[in-house]
Formats: structure tokens, sequence, C-alpha cells
């Protein structure tokens, strides 16, 4: 399916559950034309220096530092004024500065220069071309944040690139656009455009290297179409991260750091906890600690800017949960605070939710729930804690907390996961940009990290100092 003419598309705002926005979705030959446009306007870019690259991004850092105010106001909107939408422009801002600090070592240590041990008369030399253009589809559950962070390594490797955040929260694209604008240089090649999944696909089929965040039905899609073009896919998907308590741990930590790692942001977060096993002996403890720390967790209802929990951003998201939690309930599981979805001044709210007696038949143990639901399974012995953990086909990350260090890791190097929290939960963005790790399964492919190597082909020069190989004398013999 094609979109050739205009469409337009409404927005609700999570917090009032109005259409109060419509945005207009780039069609096929809309997103043809800045493709072209980029495209021309990369080799100038790529073939700058790295140095000159970081100039221009320092410079763009300090506009978003300066703009944050407009920033945060329309990303809140998107997001029911979440709190990740108050830290969202400084993640961005931070990872452009770190980035600047690595980028030259990071694709200095990469290059290889020397002569064959083979034949030692070749000298080769390793180079890196960027691929022209960067295709970024970005998610609804952070959307400024998790756009724009995904730009950054492109941008430094010297690509063009070209954004589609999702068209559930699309707002912040117009200050961030005029943020771009105020830098000539980067607007040449970086552009934001508003669209569904029509537009998503149209670049994925103009880009040369796609960065997908999403679904694991959608991120299929993505890879089907990558790979039918040979282009490389790096796709972020769902997660159902667990966290394993042992009978060792600090309990009272134990609860504060669960709670956080499991309704931030209301739960939509990929690397939210989503299941949680407890050493029996420690269960019924855990849990009445739970359930206390869950007590004092309120709602940015009716004052947007008060309580910890926002809206559901997503309204399609609180059917889901609803249904996870329906489910489990109707097959043995016990509710011991919170509950289904309310709706509140037209946004739709859910306190912290805390689930036992469940079991793996259960949705809400199988299926991702982007929910702050917190369901809490009893284990006997250590094995089993690790077999339950891994018994799931998402695999992005997760968290062991045992009474130290030492038993943490031990627990934690056998869990099925590409960045593992130990002795707290919801790690994962400290790691980013300084930490390298894959998604396991079904959560994704291509490495999470610097990101700027992924961007870049290698180039090998290879120079013969000596006299060439003469065939007819020599064969297929090394000259000596």
């Amino acid at each position: 399916m094609t979109s050739t003419t205009p469409r337009e598309l409404a927005v609700r705002n999570p917090w009032t559950g109005a259409i109060d926005f419509t945005i207009t979705a780039a069609s096929d030959r809309e997103i043809a034309d800045w493709s072209a446009r980029l495209r021309r306007a990369q080799p100038a870019w790529g073939e700058a220096s790295i140095e000159h690259r970081i100039a221009v991004m320092q410079h763009w850092a300090d506009r978003l530092e300066r703009d944050k105010a407009s920033l945060i106001e329309a990303d809140s909107i998107d997001t029911g004024y979440g709190q990740i939408s108050r830290v969202a422009p400084d993640m961005v801002i931070n990872a452009i500065r770190r980035t600047a600090a690595v980028a030259p070592r990071i694709m200095d240590q990469a290059r290889r220069r020397g002569s064959s041990p083979a034949l030692p008369h070749i000298k080769y030399d390793t180079l890196f071309k960027p691929y022209p253009l960067a295709g970024i589809i970005g998610p609804w559950n952070a959307p400024l944040m998790l756009s724009t962070l995904h730009v950054i390594a492109p941008l430094f490797a010297g690509c063009a690139v070209l954004v589609k955040p999702s068209e559930v929260a699309p707002r912040f694209v117009k200050p961030m656009m005029e943020t771009i604008r105020a830098i000539p240089e980067l607007a040449e090649v970086l552009v934001y455009v508003v669209g569904d999944g029509l537009t998503g696909q149209a670049i994925v089929n103009n880009a040369d290297i796609i960065n997908f965040t999403g679904s694991v039905a959608n991120g299929r899609k993505v890879a089907e179409t990558c790979a039918k073009r040979f282009i490389p896919a790096i796709l972020e998907l769902g997660g159902k991260d667990p966290v394993i308590i042992t009978q060792n741990a600090d309990l009272e930590q134990a609860a504060t750091a669960v709670l956080r790692g499991a309704v931030t942001s209301t739960g939509q977060v990929c690397f939210s906890i989503e299941r949680i096993y407890v050493q029996r002996t420690a269960h019924d403890r855990f849990v009445d600690l739970l359930i206390a720390k869950a007590a004092e967790v309120r709602l940015n209802y009716p004052d947007p800017h008060a309580g910890q929990l926002s809206p559901f951003i997503f309204e399609r998201q609180a059917q889901i949960v609803d249904s996870h939690i329906d489910d489990a309930l109707a097959k043995g599981a016990v509710l011991r605070c919170g509950g289904k979805s309310e709706k509140l001044g037209g946004g739709l709210y859910m306190r912290p939710t805390l689930l036992t007696g469940v079991n793996h038949d259960m949705l809400i143990m199988r299926d991702e729930t982007f929910g702050p639901v917190m369901p809490v399974m009893a284990y006997d012995t250590e094995e089993e804690a690790i077999r339950l953990a891994n018994d799931s086909y998402y695999g992005l990350s997760a968290a062991v907390i045992g009474g130290d260090e030492a038993e943490a890791r031990r627990i934690g190097v056998q869990i099925n996961a590409g960045m593992i929290s130990l002795q707290d939960t919801f790690l994962t963005f400290a790691g980013s940009g300084v930490a390298d790790w894959d998604s396991f399964n079904y959560s994704g492919l291509g490495g999470r990290g610097s990101g700027i190597l992924t961007f870049l082909r290698k180039q090998a020069l290879l120079t013969n100092t000596a006299e060439p190989a003469c065939f007819i004398k020599e064969g297929l013999k090394a000259v000596k």
C-alpha cells in the first residue's frame, strides 16, 4: 500500500481525551523528494572532518538548551505531562555532548593500518563511508527522546537523517524543527516529517539504513522490507523484563527499586519491570512492602504538574493492560492493590497495580503489558528463578537484586537479555552511550551503545609497494 495524496490525521490529547490537534501525513512523493534533497546535501557533511561535525552538533545542543521550555511543553502534551517529557531534552543534550567527547577516539580506534602479514609489501588502510541516508522511525511512549536520541549517532557518522516520530505523539516536531533550522548546515541533513505507518513505509523504501523502535509485529514488517532491499535494520522492539529477588536481598531497597522500575512513565517503557520473581521465604514480606510503597504514588490529576503517574499516552494501550489484568484474574491471580484503568477528566489512568498468584499461563507473564502492573511470583530455587526469567520470547533487559553484587552477578549472567541491572532496576539509560549490548530473542536486532560505527561502512585500501606479481612467471604463488 502506498500514500500518494495528503492525509489529515487526528491526534488525541492523552490528558483531556480530546482530539485537539491534526497533522498532514507526508506522502510517498514528499518522502522521495526529502530523501533526494538530503542525499544531495550528505556528501559535504560526510566528507567534513569529525571535528567539524562535532562543532555543528555542539551548536545544536546549545540551541536545544535554549529552547528547552518549548520542547518540554510540546512533548508534555503528547505524553499527558509525563515525567519523561521533563527530562527528555536534557537526555538528548547530554547524549550529544557525550558523543562529541568520544567520537574521534571511537573512529580512530576502529581504523586499521599496517602491512599484510602474508605479503609484507602490501600496505592496508581502512576508511569509513557513512550510509548516505539513515531513516529513523520513533515510538509514541517517549516521543521526543527516543526519536531524537537515535539521530545522534548517524549525524556524527556523517549520514543525512530523515526522522518520523509516531503519529500518536507528534507535537514536538514543530519546535524541534525550529532548533534545527536555526543551524542551516544541520538543516541540510536532518529533517523530521510527520505521518503514520504508510509514511514510515515510504522511509523504509527510500533510506539506506533504518533504525526502528516499536512493536515486534511492526518491527518484523520493517525487517522484511529491509531484507528485500539488502539494507541494514536496527530494531528496538518490545520487552517483558524480569527481576529476580533473592532471599538475601535487602527487601526494603528491592521494593523501592521494583516500584520505580515498574511504574515510571506509567509503565510505558520498553525496559520496564514486568515480571517479578521473589524467593518464597521473602515473598510475603516483599509484597507487603511493595503494596505500602505503591500507596504513596500519586496520579497527576487534577494538577498535571503534580504526582508521579500520568495517563496512558495511547488510548488503545489502556485496553491492552486491562485485558491482561482480566485474563490474570480469570485464571486465579489475586489483585492486591490498584486495578484496571479509570477515566479522570478525559484521561485514562491506572494506579500501581500488584497481582500475586500469577503463573506463566497468564498474559500478564507472557505478553508485553506496557502499564504500571507488578505481577509477583514466588520461586524456590535459584535454578527455578533463572528458568522462569528465561521463559520468554523477549530478551531486552532484566534485573537481579541479591544479598550482594557477587550473588546478583552470578544469577544475572545466566539470564538471556541484553542489559542486566544488578542491585537495582531500570539502569538501562545509564548504560546508553558507554556500554554496548544486543537484544535477545524477539526484542530486537542490532546492537545498542555508542552506535557511530553502525552507520559507517568500512572500505579497505591495499597498496603494493613492490613490483606487481607476474602471472606468467609466478602463477598464483606469493611474491617473495
